[in-house]
C-alpha cells in the first residue's frame, strides 16, 4: 500500500516510518525541507520524500494523488505563532481539500483527550481540527491520547529533569490533576493496527494506559524507577505564568511549549472507553512498564526521535538550507588551524562534541552562557543532544542547530539558537591532515559589534583550548 506521512520528522513520524517499512508499506513522507530529513540508506527504496508546506496549498499539489491512506500527524502548540490554532484549522482544511482529490480511502490522525468540559486552547485546537478531517469523502479514524511516555517525548523528559534534579520540589496545584499516562509503543501499535481497519473508520477512539494517576504521582514513580528519594509539596499561590517559568528553568523545554503544557494540565486527561483495546486486540502496558523501558533505551543511546529536535524546541526559523553558507562579508570571524594525528578520531570526538561530553574545554563557560541564555528568554544548553555520537542536519545541540554534517567529508556546520544581536555559526571542516575551526558572528547593529567585543577576549582560551583537545 501507498502510503502518506505527514509530520514525518516528528517525534512521532519518525518512529512510526521503520514500521510502515516493515509491513512492506511504500512511504511517501511530507517535510518542510529535505535537507533535514535523514533515513538510512536500506530505507531509499521504499520512501518517497516530497516537500510540503501545510499553509502553502500549492505546495500540497506535491502530493500523489495515487495514496491509499494517510497519517496526519501535524500539531503547532508550541509554535511562534500566537494564533496557532487558527493556523492549525487552515492547514487541515488545505489538507482534506487536497485528500479529496486523491484515492485516498482513510486518514488516521492522532489527537488529545477532549472528555473535559472545559479544554485548553492547545486541546481545543486539536479538536477543531479533528472535526474538519471528518469533513472529508474518506473514511476518517481519530485516536486521542493523553501524555506519551518514552525517551525523547516532551512529557517524559520534562519528568525526568523535574526528578533529576530537584530532591525536594515546591510545584503548583496542577500536579493533582489527573491524567492516563501511555507508552509510545502502544500508541504506535494503535496507530499501525488502524490503519485500512474498516472497523477504525469514520470513528474517534480514546487511548491509554491501565493506569489513572495524577502528575505528582507519575514523578514519584519516576523517582522509584530511579532509586531516588523525592519529596513533592504542592501549593495553591503559583499562577499558571509562574509555573511555566518553573517548568522553564528547571527543565530544557522552551516557554511556549511549557506555557501549553501548564495550560493543559489544568485539564483531566482520562479515557471515556477502552473499546478499542478489544477491537484491535491491543493490552496498553503500565505506567511502570513504560518508565522502564523508556529507561532501558535512554541507557543504551537507542533514542530513535526526540522533541527536543524538533524546530519549535528552540528560535530556529527557516529551513535549513537556508543557513548552510556560512556567511564572510561584515562578519567577525574567530580561525583556527592544527595538524591532526588521527582522522577518524577527530571526527568522532566532533561528532561527540555537546551534550554530557561537553565542548572539551571550558565547559563551566559554557554552561554559564547557557544559564545566560535561559535568563533572556532563550533555549539553554540544557536540550543536550538526542544520541551521544551521531549527528545529522535539523538535529539540535544544546544551544546550536545542526545545519550540515557529513562525516565523508569531515565537516560539521552548526548554527545558534541562543539569544543574540547577530547570527553565529561554527565550523569544523577537515581538509588532508588540517582541522580547521572557525567561529562566525554577523552582528546586528551597534550591540552586536559590542557583543563581539565583550566576549573577544574568551575567545583565545575557549577555541584554542577546543582544538587542542579535538587533535590530542
Amino acid at each position: 500500500m501507498k502510503i502518506l506521512l505527514t509530520g514525518a520528522t516528528g517525534y512521532i513520524g519518525k518512529r512510526l516510518l521503520p514500521l510502515l517499512l516493515d509491513k512492506g508499506h511504500e512511504v511517501i513522507c511530507c517535510v518542510r525541507d529535505k535537507n533535514r530529513f535523514y533515513y538510512p540508506e536500506e530505507f531509499s527504496k521504499n520512501v518517497k520524500v516530497i516537500e510540503v508546506d501545510f499553509l502553502d496549498p500549492q505546495s500540497l499539489e506535491n502530493i500523489p494523488d495515487d495514496i491509499d491512506a494517510a497519517y496526519y500527524l501535524i500539531h503547532s502548540m508550541s509554535g511562534s505563532a500566537a494564533n496557532y490554532d487558527e493556523l492549525e484549522s487552515i492547514s487541515a482544511n488545505y489538507f482534506i481539500e487536497k485528500l479529496n482529490k486523491t484515492t485516498a480511502k482513510q486518514i488516521i490522525y492522532l489527537s488529545g483527550i477532549v472528555n473535559d468540559k472545559s479544554l485548553s486552547k492547545h486541546l481545543s485546537s486539536r479538536k477543531a481540527v479533528e472535526q474538519i478531517l471528518q469533513t472529508g469523502i474518506m473514511a476518517s479514524t481519530t485516536l486521542r491520547a493523553g501524555i506519551i511516555v518514552g525517551s525523547g517525548s516532551a512529557s517524559f523528559e520534562i519528568i525526568r529533569d523535574l526528578v533529576n534534579k530537584l530532591p525536594v520540589m515546591i510545584t503548583p496545584k496542577w500536579l493533582n490533576t489527573k491524567c492516563q499516562p501511555i507508552a509510545i509503543t502502544d500508541v504506535l501499535e494503535f496507530l499501525l493496527r488502524s490503519l485500512l481497519n474498516p472497523a477504525t473508520y469514520d470513528q474517534s477512539f480514546d487511548v491509554g494506559g491501565p493506569d489513572i494517576l495524577t502528575y505528582k504521582e507519575m514523578l514519584l514513580e519516576f523517582a522509584k524507577a530511579k532509586k531516588l528519594k523525592r519529596y513533592i509539596y504542592t501549593v495553591p499561590v503559583m499562577t499558571p505564568k509562574l509555573s511555566s517559568y518553573w517548568l522553564y528553568f528547571v527543565t530544557s523545554t522552551s516557554f511556549k511549549l511549557a506555557s501549553a503544557l501548564v495550560s493543559s494540565m489544568k485539564v483531566e486527561v482520562i479515557c471515556s472507553d477502552k473499546r478499542i483495546n478489544d477491537l484491535l486486540g491491543i493490552k496498553p502496558m503500565t505506567y511502570k512498564q513504560a518508565l522502564e523501558r523508556a529507561l532501558i533505551k535512554i541507557n543504551e543511546d537507542a533514542i530513535i526521535s526526540s522533541w527536543k529536535d524538533s524546530m519549535v524546541s528552540g528560535q530556529f526559523k527557516g529551513n535549513v538550507s537556508s543557513y548552510l553558507k556560512v556567511p564572510k562579508k561584515d562578519c567577525f570571524i574567530d580561525r583556527r588551524k592544527r595538524e591532526i594525528i588521527d582522522r577518524d578520531y577527530t571526527i568522532s570526538k566532533i561528532w561527540s562534541i555537546g551534550g554530557e561530553t561537553g565542548w572539551y574545554y571550558a565547559d563551566w563557560l559554557w554552561d554559564l552562557r547557557g544559564f545566560i541564555d535561559k535568563i533572556f528568554g532563550g533555549v539553554g544548553a540544557r536540550r543536550g543532544r538526542t544520541h551521544k555520537n551521531e549527528i545529522h542536519a535539523g538535529d539540535a545541540l544544546d544551544f546550536w542547530r545542526v545545519v550540515y554534517a557529513n562525516k565523508k567529508e569531515g565537516k560539521l556546520t552548526l548554527y545558534a539558537e541562543m539569544r543574540l544581536p547577530g547570527e553565529a555559526w561554527l565550523e569544523f571542516k577537515i581538509i588532508n591532515s588540517t582541522l580547521y575551526q572557525a567561529a562566525t558572528f554577523k552582528p546586528r547593529g551597534i550591540m552586536g559589534k559590542l557583543y563581539w567585543y565583550s566576549v573577544l577576549p574568551f575567545h583565545g582560551f575557549i577555541f584554542n583550548g577546543m582544538i587542542k583537545k579535538l587533535i590530542q
